[in-house]
């Protein structure tokens, strides 16, 4: 059964998408921050992650970040009130320059003997 984590600290919100979740046959768990999340996490493989932007304590995007730490394999979907566009290209530029910073750090460590620049 494909397994769903949603993760959002609005009881009634994470209520109803799990409950529909379930009608349509997905397995759906329920989380109301991060830390339940992880715990959650702890020993199940989920298909599928829908996480709220604003939480308290950790943020869904540094939820997402640590997700990504351990498995880039996991889509994860976000769910927000928030219509802030300068957020979410904060979060895509953000992510994009980590990337590149990873890159170089594996050619550095790895350089091709074939590159020719």
């Amino acid at each position: 059964m494909f397994r769903v984590l949603v993760v959002e600290d609005d009881h009634e919100l994470n209520r109803t998408v799990c409950a529909y979740l379930r009608q349509q046959g997905f397995e759906a768990v329920g989380c109301q921050d991060a830390r339940e999340a992880y715990d959650a996490m702890y020993g199940v493989m989920f298909d599928l992650i829908i996480s709220d932007i604003m939480m308290p304590g950790e943020d869904g995007f540094e939820f997402a970040e640590t997700v990504r730490s351990l498995n880039q394999e996991i889509p994860i979907l976000f769910m927000t009130a928030r219509e802030d566009i300068a957020l979410q290209l904060t979060f895509f530029a953000s992510s994009r320059e980590k990337r590149r910073r990873q890159w170089t750090h594996i050619r550095t460590r790895f350089p091709c003997s074939w590159r020719t620049s």
